[in-house]
Formats: C-alpha cells, sequence, structure tokens
C-alpha cells in the first residue's frame, strides 16, 4: 500500500508540475502559485476540521512552516523553469532531490533491503538519463540552475513533511495545512507587489480558475500521499518511488504539447521505471 501511495503522489505531482508549467507560460507565476496555493488551503481547512486534526499535538508546526517556506520558493523556481525550458527535460532534473531524503534516511538509520538498495540506485539514475540534454546545457543555462535550485528544495521539503507526518494522521492534515498557511502568506505579500507593478490586474481571467484549483488540489494530494506513505515505509524508499513525477511530466508534454522525447531520454524513463519494480519487489 505505501508504495501505491507514493507512486500515485508521483502521478500527481506530475500532472500538477505539468499543468502549472503550462500555465506559467501565459500567466504570472506568482498568481498560478498564489491562486493554486490559496485553493489548496480552502481545500485543507474543511478537511481538519471534520476529522478533528486541529486537537493534534503541536509537533507538526516547525517543520510544516519550513516546508512551506522552502517549497513555496522551489515551486517559484520551477514554474519559472518550465516555463522558460522544456518540461520534459526541466522536470527529470528538479527531482534529483530525492537524493536529500535519501541521504538523510540512511544517516538516521534507515535499512532497506538488497532489491530496494538496487531498485533505489536504478531509479535515481533513469533519473539521471531522462535529464541528458538538460545537464548537457542545450536547453539553457537558466532553466537548468532554476530546476537544480529547486531540486534542493523539493528534497528538503519531502524530509520536513515526513517528519511532520510521524505522529497522529492528524499531524499529516496539520502539516499540509500549515504548510499551504505558510505559502499563501508568502504568495499573499507576493501578489501585492505584482498588483501595485500591474495596476489591478493578476494576469488572471475568471476562465483560468477552475485550472489553478486544480492544480492546487493535485498538489496537495500529493503531499498527502506521500506523507501517508512516508509514515508506512522507510522514507528513503517512498521518497524515490514520489520523485518520479518526471515520467508523468514527460508524457503529458508529449501527448499534449507533442515535446520530442530524445532517445536517452526514453532510455531513463524505461530504466526508471525498472527501479520502481525492484523497490516495489523489495
Amino acid at each position: 500500500m505505501a508504495a501505491l501511495l507514493a507512486l500515485l503522489s508521483s502521478a500527481l505531482w506530475g500532472m500538477s508540475d505539468f499543468l502549472g508549467g503550462n500555465a506559467s507560460r501565459r500567466l504570472p507565476v506568482a498568481s498560478v502559485l498564489g491562486i493554486s496555493q490559496l485553493a489548496a488551503l480552502l481545500l485543507l481547512v474543511p478537511l481538519a476540521i471534520a476529522t478533528g486534526a486541529l486537537d493534534s499535538p503541536r509537533d507538526y508546526v516547525v517543520p510544516g512552516v519550513c516546508a512551506g517556506l522552502v517549497g513555496m520558493c522551489a515551486l517559484f523556481a520551477f514554474f519559472r523553469a518550465l516555463s522558460l525550458g522544456t518540461m520534459g527535460v526541466v522536470a527529470p532534473v528538479a527531482a534529483l532531490g530525492v537524493a536529500v531524503p535519501v541521504v538523510v534516511g540512511l544517516a538516521r538509520g534507515e535499512q532497506p533491503s538488497a532489491l530496494q538498495a538496487v531498485g533505489m540506485a536504478v531509479a535515481v539514475v533513469g533519473v539521471v538519463l531522462a535529464s541528458g540534454p538538460e545537464l548537457s546545457g542545450r536547453a539553457g543555462v537558466v532553466p537548468l540552475l532554476l530546476a537544480v535550485f529547486a531540486a534542493v528544495g523539493f528534497g528538503v521539503v519531502l524530509v520536513l513533511v515526513a517528519v511532520g507526518s510521524e505522529g497522529d494522521v492528524g499531524g499529516v492534515v496539520m502539516t499540509l495545512l500549515t504548510m499551504r498557511l505558510t505559502a499563501v502568506t508568502v504568495m499573499s505579500v507576493l501578489l501585492v507587489v505584482l498588483l501595485r507593478r500591474r495596476g489591478a490586474d493578476l494576469g488572471v481571467r475568471r476562465t483560468d480558475l477552475p485550472l489553478l484549483v486544480l492544480i492546487g488540489a493535485a498538489d496537495v494530494a500529493a503531499n498527502g500521499s506521500y506523507a501517508l506513505a512516508s509514515r508506512s515505509s522507510l522514507v528513503s524508499v517512498a521518497a524515490v518511488l514520489a520523485s518520479l513525477y518526471p515520467v508523468v511530466t514527460a508524457l503529458l508534454a508529449y501527448r499534449f504539447l507533442h515535446e520530442r522525447l530524445r532517445p536517452i531520454q526514453v532510455a531513463g524513463v524505461v530504466v526508471a521505471l525498472l527501479g520502481v519494480g525492484l523497490l516495489a519487489g523489495g
């Protein structure tokens, strides 16, 4: 079940990244992030009330706030990179942040089985192969630097979400709620600056709102799936499975934006999926 939850988070993150990156090509990144994160927050509030999560121990506060701050900076850099570069090669670079929770998990004494260890290595190699064109510099230096920054941030967020979710299930909900509340607060400041620069126009039409709500809903659902997976599995293993979202992003970009996948990317996808099989088998 933990493996399925982690893979579900990959699918949801991949879809959210595709939609968010595509929206950021025609809308201000601050508007995309601000509205989508507000939608996620509004979805979490009734869930927290209904589940009684508001009465959970406050151990989630510090990791939740830190995850919100780091995650917002990483998302801003990532969406900007997606808007400037090629989705199918920017997303895999950002996914290299999986190295952060893997190293942290091993340092905390996690001991994956031999098959899981091989699967983790194979999956990470697959992501590196899928990143080949971007790492060669052909897609531009700026998207690469933004994606690397996002990678580190995403890796830190995976660790913080796992730490905040170590208590009861209410801790999972409240960690996600605290993340979104922090992110919305930060984005509100940025949107005020944007409003002053653009007047009363956020650059978003009413017809764009359903898409932005969907982006926020998919992102928070992905975080929730990963948090639950990390509670019942090794963080290092759950993080690797949850970080395979570039496969989804690349395939969606190929299908709907007709972005060309290079042979090395196709090989990377195949290798990454092989790693998933090994991890599931372990």
